[in-house]
């Protein structure tokens, strides 16, 4: 009786598998969506056929907004592999291929991690894509001073957290 149970606890790790393919298929639809908000910048705020500043911003928004999306695929991408190698089975193909690579996790600290600093990233690029949204705004150079300080603390934060 108790080896049917520790059997039946053992193979419910397997219900992780939900997470991974439905992390993988997030993290292919984000690229994707990625890549048409690039193709759609390029098409249509190409500063070959408008010239104007606001072109150009609208330009530097969609391109901003695809690494976005590329970057929490990544995250997704990452957290797909993480889990499959931590509860289901280590990949063999890529035991064979590379010896190291960011998709390879040991524990979860490291997949904790490796997510960690991606989704800071994240929140990165989406902090410059609202000041981009807001840089018409700027009317006084106290706006760029806070805009300057504000880089100057983020560039701090992640100095502090890839520090070793």
């Amino acid at each position: 009786m108790s080896k049917k149970l520790e059997k039946l606890l053992w193979n419910v790790r397997y219900i992780t598998l939900l997470a991974v393919i439905l992390s993988i298929i997030s993290s292919f639809t984000l690229i994707v969506l990625g890549s048409w908000n690039i193709i759609e910048a390029v098409i249509f705020y190409n500063p070959l056929f408008d010239d104007s500043i606001s072109s150009n911003n609208d330009l530097l928004f969609k391109l901003i907004s695809a690494i976005d999306l590329f970057l929490i695929g990544i995250v997704l991408l990452i957290f797909g592999f993480g889990i499959y190698e931590l509860f289901v089975s280590e990949i063999d193909f890529a035991n064979a291929k590379f010896s190291e690579s960011t998709l390879k996790i040991r524990d979860l600290d490291q997949l904790k991690n490796k997510i960690i600093k991606v989704i800071i990233i994240v929140l990165i690029v989406k902090f410059f894509e609202k000041v981009l949204m807001f840089s018409e705004n700027f009317s006084s150079p106290t706006d760029l001073l806070y805009f300057g300080l504000a880089i100057l603390s983020i560039c701090l934060g992640y100095y502090l957290i890839n520090r070793k």
